[in-house]
């Protein structure tokens, strides 16, 4: 029942209604993926009537992959391969071989798992997928951090791993381009893609269904050539050259999809570059804040009147933290977290502090820098004249870098 790239004369009956199912599950899963939201009222009906769903929920998932409408889309998609399946099997009894209908199945799997890979591939090589922790969610408590945050963090403090991360899926995506080197690029991906869907399981990333589908998808053009890699890597028997199976035999088309394939190689490369390099500018990572920091409150000072550091107070700042996207985050005695407008201005020595979203650009502190480790501030905020005074705070995970020599484990 082995499916194989390899020119075969007759087809067995089970690998028949194998391909089958195979070829009509993965079509149906890649058009629905694209048109599913089309068909929403049958699906919903299905939901409704077939897995007894009556709650509300949202087509789109808002960011999830693992919503409602997606499960609901991957039992359609079950049931109507099997069904399909049957169907083409009672219909067509009589045909010996789908040589050429299998040929170009791979292809479209190929194309389909070569531009995810670069798709993924290439925001992690800019670290665009997953960025680094902001000051905020470094001083957030890891108790209070979601699975995927912690994944998230995790991930994003790294650029070291995003790079070679972004260098593996991209790999698979380039071997997968070749047919000579298309099962090598399915490995890798099987691979790549094993461990994403595994971080997804373990770590509630809803991104499950998808993930797994593409390790899937890895699998199935990787087992067509099983048989030279059992031979060899755990028969230890030499392996026979491999006749692929070529539909057409002309020699200029092969040629013209030489050239094909690397002129959308290249305007595959160049979008994804454009695109993220685009997207991580705008993030504006590159530059820091003139008072970018973790700033504690040492003495808060309200109308005159100085507040103490009393940890039920929902008032008194204890931490001041300028991030770098122009925003600033005030974390309060009792926890309490409020995020600000921010903007600063080292020649006149002046910040604003000010409500998210507010159209007022209009300074209201003026600040005092000794040093690079104390801060003042005095101005106005909700009518209330304030002077703070703050010192910088270290953070080790921010601080602490890359160390060849350890004589003992860093670990806390």
């Amino acid at each position: 029942m082995l499916l194989t790239q390899e020119y075969q004369e007759i087809w067995s009956s089970p690998k028949k209604a194998f391909f089958k199912f195979i070829f009509c599950y993965f079509t149906l899963y890649i058009c629905l993926m694209f048109l599913g939201s089309l068909l929403e009222t049958p699906f919903k009906w299905a939901g409704k009537t077939l897995l007894g769903i009556t709650y509300t929920y949202d087509v789109k998932g808002f960011g999830s992959g693992d919503h409602t409408y997606a499960y609901i889309t991957l039992f359609i998609n079950i049931i109507l391969a099997i069904f399909a399946s049957i169907f083409w099997i009672l219909l067509d009894r009589s045909r010996k071989n789908y040589n050429k209908i299998f040929y170009w199945f791979i292809v479209v799997l190929r194309i389909y798992l070569i531009f995810f890979m670069f798709a993924y591939g290439s925001v992690k090589l800019i670290q665009l997928q997953f960025p680094y922790p902001s000051l905020t969610r470094m001083m957030q408590p890891l108790g209070d951090f979601s699975p995927m945050g912690l994944a998230w963090t995790y991930l994003g403090y790294s650029k070291g791993f995003n790079l070679f991360m972004g260098i593996m899926e991209v790999s698979g995506g380039l071997l997968l381009i070749p047919r000579r080197t298309s099962t090598l690029g399915a490995f890798v991906t099987m691979g790549v893609m094993l461990h994403v869907a595994v971080m997804n399981f373990m770590y509630d990333i809803p991104v499950k269904i998808f993930s797994v589908h593409l390790t899937l998808i890895a699998l199935f053009i990787f087992s067509t050539d099983l048989k030279r890699f059992i031979n060899v890597f755990i028969k230890n028997k030499p392996t026979k050259t491999y006749a692929f199976y070529h539909p057409i035999k002309d020699k200029t088309y092969h040629k013209a999809i030489f050239w094909l394939k690397s002129i959308c190689l290249i305007l595959l490369i160049g979008a994804f570059l454009v695109k993220g390099l685009g997207n991580s500018r705008g993030k504006n990572n590159s530059t820091l804040p003139h008072l970018y920091g973790v700033w504690e409150v040492t003495e808060y000072i309200k109308n005159g009147d100085t507040l103490q550091p009393l940890i039920t107070d929902n008032e008194r700042w204890r931490y001041l933290i300028i991030d770098r996207n122009k925003r600033t985050t005030v974390k309060t005695m009792n926890g309490a977290v409020h995020n600000y407008k921010f903007k600063s201005d080292s020649i006149t020595k002046k910040v604003m502090i000010n409500i998210a979203g507010l159209k007022s650009e209009k300074y209201n502190f003026n600040y005092e820098l000794s040093g690079s480790d104390t801060l003042k501030l005095n101005g106005t905020l909700f009518l209330n004249d304030l002077n703070i005074q703050l010192k910088r705070k270290e953070l080790l995970l921010d601080s602490r870098g890359f160390n060849w020599i350890n004589e003992k484990p860093f670990n806390r």
